[in-house]
């Protein structure tokens, strides 16, 4: 026969021609889905933000890489790259979450400050325990929260290189504004001995349901290492696989037991032990969150790991008994590994949680490095299909969605925020991203990392070098989500003027002058940390809650008003009620007081909710579901117009 026939040639060449058309479907298939510049800026009309530096204490030396251990000093600037944190709430007692605790690597000072934009109230200060040795330690993070129960905010700091402390607030007036100053907090140490933990994150919890909020802190580094010890010797442990590292610090958990207030101020927590097994409690964590997935009001955990996967246990326990099962996602034939939670390979820094998909149960956002032509993975967004029975059962039931809604690329990500900036009904995601900031390119030496044998990463001295001046992901901009008419979301973040090219760690959102519109933080990592206050001109409606719990000597009975805390109606924040408000038209909204989701960036504990297009004087829905302070579930249904109310849940 011929060889040269068209038949013969189509049959030898078939193949390669079928090779280059999938080559050409995939490529096509890989691309994210564009909208125009019409759309864009369409959708970013909605929003508008004016940008306001946060002060930091000029007269402080300011460094741009930290000390450390002899053996990690070829990858110094890896190990620096962590620490910048804020949290924003009321600490001066005026009834609005304008108060910022914020932690900067450059000077290494805790420093409380009024929110630009809300005035002069009092001059920032630092917060400083006794026992702190600069050269060894440094914060990694603040918490605030009403920590021993006599209706004044206290602030919770973790640390590298010790154990953390609570600075609780001396006696004043509850819901009455102060003048704030260093003097008035007293520095109390939660956990005895002078142990080395190197935490990354914490956040408050009811664990066991006996009605008081338990402290849990995750650590990166193991217990009772000397990383930032210049003058220490031996050889400092890294991960010891890429993928998955169960060798890391521990995860503590710290049972409330007592507190009270005056001139001498305490509180008393004690550790439960031996409540994580041992891949959950030694993977290295970077981002801790937590959240009711069941509907019992006992918060589930969600642990994000660098370098192994995250972990979501599901909460069996009873009051003074912490206990979890491990849940973990179904795999389907088609579904990648690390598409099924619980089973990845990522390198999880942030979480965060919230109702994406409107079923009334709470949806997952997790932070990986998702950058391009470096390393493509995917953040994740773990929808939920709704079966709660799963979760008594061991399963996870939740897909991931990120892919498919387009929010898994951005760059190399830490905090992520989901909220309503434009009291649409609709929830953006605002994301902080960036690791090291230099000129030279270290990608392709982390990228042989990445391939190299998994006994040689524990040893930092066999690392290649990460020193100030290279640069790993340094000119990733922050991002900006928003769902577009085709049902993806899109990053527009350059359209809203927040596509800032700095190294962004944590992530705060909070009202911070109350008029509806919610602000949001970001704390920078070796540069300046920044408001954007959110100045938008929609005049969509909203639905904002205090919701509080009696405290001892105050107010005790339920009742709600119009408004902010005050004197008359104060009490603690409420971590773990839960809202659902319905909306005219049958559409429902929940949410969850939070007590310190995510990396190093915490929320404040208020609930806001956007309405839409709906009159002002519209009764709303609202169902509230809480633990009293003896770990009792109550409920309520009450009617609210919007704006803001202050509700007590008492008796």
């Amino acid at each position: 026969m011929n060889s040269s026939h068209p038949l013969n040639w189509l049959r030898r060449n078939l193949p390669r021609a079928a090779a280059c058309l999938l080559v050409v479907f995939l490529f096509f298939q890989a691309r994210v889905p564009e909208i125009s510049a019409h759309e864009r800026a369409q959708m970013a009309s909605h929003f508008h933000f004016a940008r306001y530096a946060l002060t930091v204490d000029s007269n402080a030396h300011a460094k741009t890489v930290r000390a450390v251990h002899p053996s990690l000093k070829r990858i110094s600037a890896w190990i620096s790259s962590v620490g910048a944190a804020v949290a924003a709430g009321d600490l001066d007692g005026d009834g609005l979450a304008n108060d910022i605790c914020l932690v900067d690597p450059r000077t290494d000072q805790v420093r409380i400050q009024p929110a630009p934009t809300t005035g002069q109230r009092y001059q920032p200060f630092e917060l400083k325990p006794a026992r702190y040795d600069s050269a060894t330690m440094a914060p990694m993070g603040c918490l605030l929260g009403d920590v021993n129960e006599d209706g004044l905010m206290d602030v919770v700091v973790y640390y590298w290189g010790r154990t953390p402390v609570a600075f609780l607030r001396k006696s004043g007036t509850p819901g009455k504004a102060t003048v704030l100053r260093a003097e008035d907090y007293v520095a109390v140490e939660l956990v005895p001995g002078e142990e080395r933990w190197f935490s990354n994150a914490g956040l408050f919890a009811d664990v066991d349901g006996d009605g008081h909020p338990d402290l849990i802190i995750g650590n990166y580094f193991q217990d009772g290492g000397h990383i930032l010890d210049a003058s220490a010797s031996g050889t400092e442990v890294m991960h010891n696989t890429k993928s998955r590292s169960f060798n890391g610090g521990a995860k503590h958990l710290l049972l409330w037991k007592d507190g009270g207030g005056g001139d001498h101020p305490f509180v008393r927590f004690d550790e439960a032990r031996n409540v994580f097994p041992p891949e959950v409690e030694h993977g290295w964590t970077l981002g801790a969150g937590a959240a009711d997935l069941d509907g019992d009001l006992l918060p589930e955990l969600y642990f994000a790991h660098d370098f192994g996967p995250d972990r979501l246990l599901h909460n069996v326990s009873t009051p003074g008994h912490p206990a979890f099962t491990l849940l973990e996602g179904h795999r389907g034939f088609t579904t990648p590994a690390s598409s099924v939670l619980g089973k990845d390979s990522f390198k999880g820094m942030g979480v965060d949680f919230a109702d994406i998909n409107g079923d009334g149960v709470p949806d997952i956002f997790v932070s990986n490095i998702a950058d391009d032509y470096a390393l493509q993975e995917s953040h994740f967004l773990w929808l939920s299909t709704g079966d709660r029975d799963a979760i008594r059962q061991g399963r996870a039931p939740y897909v991931q969605a990120s892919e498919r809604l387009g929010v898994s690329r951005s760059g190399w990500g830490w905090d992520a925020r989901m909220a309503d900036f434009d009291n649409s009904g609709t929830l953006q995601i605002v994301q902080a991203v960036g690791f090291i900031k230099g000129k030279i390119n270290r990608w392709p030496e982390l990228q042989s990392l990445g391939t190299s044998n998994d006994s040689l990463i524990s040893n930092p001295r066999l690392w290649p070098g990460f020193k100030p001046g290279d640069d790993v992901s340094g000119r990733n901009e922050t991002a900006f989500f928003v769902q577009g008419d085709d049902h993806r979301y899109h990053n527009i973040a350059g359209e809203v003027g927040i596509a800032e090219s700095m190294l962004g760690r944590g992530i705060t959102v909070a009202d911070v002058d109350g008029d509806g519109r919610l602000d949001l933080i970001i704390a920078g990592q070796w540069g300046d940390s920044y408001l954007y206050k959110n100045d938008s001109s929609n005049t969509t409606a909203f639905l904002g809650l205090h919701l509080l719990i009696p405290v001892r000597g105050g107010p005790s009975a339920l009742q709600t008003r119009p408004g902010h805390p005050s004197t008359d109606l104060y009490g603690r924040p409420a971590f773990g009620a839960t809202a659902s408000v319905e909306i005219p038209g049958g559409r429902k909204e929940w949410a969850q007081v939070d007590g310190g989701s995510g990396h190093s960036g915490k929320r404040s504990p208020d609930l806001h909710f956007g309405l839409g297009e709906i009159t002002p004087d519209t009764p709303l829905k609202v169902e509230l579901a809480w633990r009293n302070s003896e770990g009792k579930i109550e409920k309520k249904t009450m009617w609210l117009k919007p704006g803001w109310h202050t509700v007590l849940l008492g008796s």
